[in-house]
């Protein structure tokens, strides 16, 4: 049957595009190998817009176990033992559907961790909706964070923190990222290949239906007014069937009859067949007619498409049959072999002995399209980065911003969240969540591992390479806080349609900003994720780089934590005392603005600060760590104090700026910097630490002293702000129920 026109443009193929399958392939394809095609060179696939960027990134270290191009990076934690971490995304599904989007993003970032033989252990998520106030952000954080906990909590994996912001920018497509991270014996990784012509390829998991079709698709192509027509395209996912689907695919890892073993994610069979063969440079032949399948009457194009969740795609040896098939009997799931593997390098699809696809493996990934699109710094810039403070009204009573600020959806606790996941399942959790980086045991050593998820739009759309530099530095300052030294990093990059030359110019430098800071913290990339096209009638996302760092604890017993645990030590800050108000969390709350341009880094100064901070949990010098981040000091000591016991605390803050100046208390208080942290000192260490500080060229000065009831905040030696931790936990403890209680009151 001859392909129309219609059909080649429905599938998303360019003029040039469609000629370069036509010579891949030698003739007209079929409807299924336009199928398979599509897919694979669809932007969520193929990242025919971003591969030639992510090239710049370090992707190398001593301790890289496993980089970019499997199912997730793995890095070496000592003792034969590998860390696996990768972060994903789900945006575009969890927009249309937002419980089933966002759950089956977990349980596919759950599957590329065990997909290399690690076992899931814990959960970060990084979430970007619309402004709180609006009941479509109510709803969607609704269905979102229960499908996170449905999920997450169903399959028995501990969520343990991570980050949630609201941006009116997000308010047409929100952003759910994912990120999971597991542990694995350095020679028991498995690895997604083909080899071995005649041996066997298996399917296994739950059956085929026709959820998901064109998922890949629909994440490579940005919304408009009838995108919830797309609900066919998201997937549905079953944590019960993946918890089975672990155990079995871990067990059969521990025996030598596994070749290679891959996720059937995006793009389904297709991805799946297709990447395995291609990275063994084999050929792969399967009959679909032998797929399980859930409905009746699917045609091998369907078959091939389907993001059905919960299935996986192995290789064994031949002749180890029967050892495989009797793992997966055992916990009552399929074990159907589909075909087998051939030397002939083609992926060739039959369907009841018919072939309907014949495609060269190699040609079909290496010869996808790769584009060097035009960059353009986009004109809003020339107004956005222009600040005159003298142009504001003056500020407000210091008291006042203070507690407005610890309200805000982007400062206030986020247990109203935290409280729906299951944090403590395992036992393997030392930290809870919102108290400062995620931080499990490593069952069988006195290790810990210490994760961190961060970005910040508002920064990167005012300087996308200073917001990629920042993003990097926050996500290892808030690991070695907790004491651990960083040693790894994954990324998920959220931007617009690559097809306009401003998003392609924001995606550039933000690489660039996240590379150069990478190289310079030793953090390599081991992996992560690109989506594009975020955005609704033309409507862009903020550019929203998400940088998640692992690091290594040698000694739990060390771990530190942001909250000051008792009365009567002083507090030293580490860093520069005043901070900027361009890109702040005062500017846009008290002003309404996102304007300026964000503090920038010193990356050579982070790095001391980072190598002190890790000394300082060793020796003991210190009792807690918090970095300062949204709000400024003000809110960094706050945050300090509230929760877990409550100790207040008497600080003074150096007079960096002239005290008549109208923002000059602002600056001081509210004002954003990074490479600065809030410690509380162990009796006898001041010394000690002040002398590392020193050495290492970092400012460091005594402000105050933990104990009492309230928190008191001086400038130069005048008392500015004064609160009760009552009033600041009530305020900031309350801050998102709050918001969301309004909306209800407003639609009843």
């Amino acid at each position: 049957m001859s392909i129309d026109q219609a059909t080649i443009d429905a599938h998303g193929f360019s003029p040039e595009e469609y000629q370069r399958l036509l010579e891949i392939l030698g003739r007209e394809p079929t409807i299924t190998e336009l199928g398979i095609f599509s897919v694979m060179w669809s932007e969520h696939c193929s990242y025919k817009s971003s591969r030639l960027h992510l090239r710049r990134f370090p992707t190398d270290g001593p301790r890289v176990v496993q980089g970019p191009g499997e199912n997730a990076g793995a890095v070496d934690i000592g003792d034969g033992i590998t860390a696996v971490f990768k972060i994903e995304s789900h945006n575009h599904p969890s927009f249309i559907e937002p419980y089933q989007g966002a759950a089956t993003g977990v349980g596919g970032i759950i599957r590329d961790i065990f997909t290399m033989g690690a076992r899931p252990i814990a959960l970060l998520n990084s979430l970007r909706f619309g402004e709180i106030d609006n009941p479509a952000t109510r709803r969607l954080v609704d269905g979102v964070v229960a499908g996170i906990a449905g999920y997450g909590n169903s399959i028995g994996i501990p969520t343990v923190g991570g980050e949630i912001a609201f941006e009116p920018a997000y308010a047409g497509n929100p952003l759910v990222n994912v990120f999971c991270l597991g542990v694995a014996k350095a020679d028991a990784l498995a690895m997604g290949v083909a080899s071995g012509a005649g041996n066997p390829v298996y399917y296994v998991g739950a059956k085929t239906g026709r959820d998901g079709i064109h998922g890949a698709t629909m994440a490579s192509a940005e919304f408009d007014e009838h995108s919830a027509d797309k609900r066919p395209a998201v997937q549905v996912g079953d944590p019960f069937m993946e918890k089975l689907l672990l155990e079995a695919c871990l067990e059969v890892m521990r025996t030598d009859a596994l070749v290679g073993i891959q996720d059937m994610g995006a793009a389904g069979l297709t991805c799946s067949t297709s990447e395995m063969g291609a990275r063994g440079d084999a050929g792969i032949e399967i009959d679909v007619a032998l797929v399980p399948q859930r409905e009746t009457g699917m045609t091998p194009y369907e078959i091939m498409l389907s993001e059905s969740q919960e299935r996986m795609l192995l290789v064994a040896q031949r002749g180890r049959e029967a050892e495989v098939e009797q793992v997966f009997e055992k916990w009552d799931l399929h074990a159907v072999r589909i075909g087998e593997v051939t030397g002939d390098g083609l992926l060739r699809i039959r369907d009841q002995g018919q072939v309907v696809a014949e495609i060269p493996n190699r040609p079909l990934a290496d010869r996808a399209p790769l584009y060097d699109r035009p960059t353009t710094r986009p004109a809003y810039l020339d107004d956005a980065n222009h600040l005159d403070l003298a142009t504001l009204p003056p500020p407000a009573d210091p008291r006042r911003i203070w507690l407005d600020l610890l309200g805000t959806p982007a400062v206030a606790s986020k247990r109203w969240v935290y409280r729906q996941y299951d944090h403590m399942v395992r036992t393997n959790t030392v930290v809870l969540p919102g108290m400062g980086a995620g931080v499990v045991r490593v069952k069988g050593t006195e290790r810990a591992l210490v994760f961190s998820l961060d970005g910040n739009g508002r920064h990167c759309f005012l300087d996308p390479a200073e917001g990629g530099r920042l993003a990097v530095a926050e996500a290892a300052r808030n690991v070695a806080c907790a004491g651990a030294v960083p040693i790894g990093a994954t990324n998920c990059l959220n931007f617009g349609n690559p097809e306009r030359s401003e998003i392609m110019w924001q995606f550039s430098q933000a690489v660039d900003g996240i590379a150069e800071a990478c190289r310079a913290l030793d953090v390599p990339i081991t992996g992560g994720n690109v989506s594009l096209y975020n955005e609704t009638d033309g409507q862009a996302i903020y550019p929203t780089p998400v940088l998640g760092v692992v690091g290594v604890l040698d000694d739990v017993t060390h771990v530190l934590t942001r909250v000051f645990p008792e009365p009567d030590l002083e507090i030293v800050l580490l860093g520069e005392p005043a901070g900027g108000l361009g890109g702040s969390e005062y500017l846009k709350q008290a002003h309404s603005l996102v304007r300026g341009t964000p503090a920038p880094v010193d990356l050579d100064r982070e790095r001391a600060l980072q190598a002190l901070l890790v000394d300082a949990a060793r020796g003991r010098w210190i009792r807690s760590a918090h970095d300062g981040s949204d709000g400024g000091l003000a809110v960094t000591l706050a945050e300090c104090c509230v929760e877990s016991g409550a100790v207040g605390a008497q600080v003074d803050l150096p007079g960096s700026v002239e005290m008549d100046e109208r923002f000059g208390v602002v600056q001081a208080l509210f004002g954003e910097a990074p490479s600065r942290v809030v410690v509380s000192v162990a009796a006898g260490q001041r010394e000690r630490l002040l002398s590392g500080a020193r050495e290492r060229s970092i400012p460091a000065v005594v402000i105050g002293r933990t104990g009492g009831d309230r928190i008191r905040l001086a400038v130069a030696g005048e008392q500015v702000a004064d609160i009760g931790l009552d009033e600041a936990e009530q305020v900031w403890g309350q801050g998102l129920t709050r918001h969301f209680e309004a909306v209800a009151s407003k639609e009843a």
